[in-house]
């Protein structure tokens, strides 16, 4: 039968030689040889005991209770070590989602940039943007102030998401413009908006009369009404509908 010296063992297992010598001054981990020398040497049934001592320590397993469960007559190394294999196997899957989420922080902070008020009319004609910027701010001067501020705390990355996201809905609330603006279906994007817009805004909670008026604006100025690049005003006319059930069903 082959043997291991201490210090051969530390190193296939990964752990100091102190810690041997301390797993055999406690009892927890004796050697099956000791030479006439003092030297300790290990088999094959000691390679098994550490590599399950090994495993409860991963799980954080006091060494007393490592000793009492190993010691125990009835204890199945195969069921120990099924058992074990799951637990690594769960660990293992915590572990990736953390390796992945850290990741994706990492990514999201080096590519983190700061935006400017130009970036928050992206996609329009400059001329229009400015135009509509201004109008905004002579209408609604405070609330403007507000979500440019919110908005501006956001990196180029978070805020292209939200664009994209509520142009999705944007189009999909279009493709539903046909129907009873009091369905289910339609409601249900109406609220996906309403928090879109909550979102754009920078603000939280219950703004039914300020989403009440979005709902007219939408209804009687064409310009907000662009699907695509196409002026819709029957879209709008659907959306101020839309908006005022959702206000009375679930703002009020």
């Amino acid at each position: 039968m082959k043997h291991y010296a201490v210090n051969k063992l530390a190193k296939l297992a990964g752990v100091s030689v102190r810690t041997l010598h301390y797993y055999d001054q406690i009892g927890l981990l004796t050697p099956s040889v000791r030479t006439a020398a003092g030297y300790r040497l290990y088999g094959e049934t000691e390679l098994l005991r550490l590599q399950q001592i090994l495993f409860y320590r991963e799980l954080d397993v006091e060494l007393k209770d490592i000793g009492n469960i190993l010691d125990d007559p009835e204890f199945d190394l195969v069921h120990a070590l099924e058992s074990h294999r799951q637990m690594l196997l769960s660990k293992k899957s915590r572990i990736e989602t953390l390796v992945a989420t850290v990741e994706k922080t990492i990514f999201h902070l080096k590519n983190k940039v700061n935006m400017n008020v130009e970036d928050l009319y992206a996609g329009l004609p400059k001329e229009q943007a400015e135009a509509w910027r201004r109008e905004a701010k002579e209408k609604w001067p405070d609330q403007v102030a507000h979500a440019e501020k919110q908005l501006l705390t956001m990196d180029m990355d978070s805020y292209q998401q939200l664009q994209e996201g509520f142009k999705a809905n944007w189009e999909k609330l279009a493709l539903l413009s046909g129907q009873d603006p009091a369905t289910e279906q339609v409601q249900r994007e109406i609220d996906v908006h309403y928090h879109y817009i909550l979102k754009f805004w920078g603000k939280a909670g219950n703004q039914a009369e300020a989403y009440k008026g979005l709902g007219d604006l939408l209804a009687n100025d064409e310009r907000y009404t662009q699907v695509n690049g196409v002026t819709k005003p029957a879209f709008g006319k659907f959306m101020q509908q839309a908006i005022h059930i959702y206000v009375e069903r679930r703002l009020r």
